[in-house]
């Protein structure tokens, strides 16, 4: 854990601690910085998701797989 002094508004971190129902400001500091990492990930995915690198057919992919998993 890395201890720091941060200047943060006083307002929004009350408001974000009762929403949360989080104990401490460390903890409502620590989950906006993970959902603030979520967000960037997605982005990230969406991205990708959208760069054409891929051109397949889920759907198909997904059809042929249970047709292989098939036991008999």
């Amino acid at each position: 854990m890395k201890r720091t002094n941060l200047v943060i508004d006083e307002d929004i971190l009350l408001k974000a601690k009762a929403e949360s129902g989080l104990n401490t400001y460390s903890a409502v500091v620590n989950l906006a910085l993970k959902e603030f990492l979520h967000r960037k990930i997605f982005e990230k995915i969406d991205d990708f998701a959208s760069s054409g690198v891929w051109d397949g057919n889920l759907s198909e992919i997904r059809h042929s797989s249970r047709d292989n998993n098939v036991s008999g």
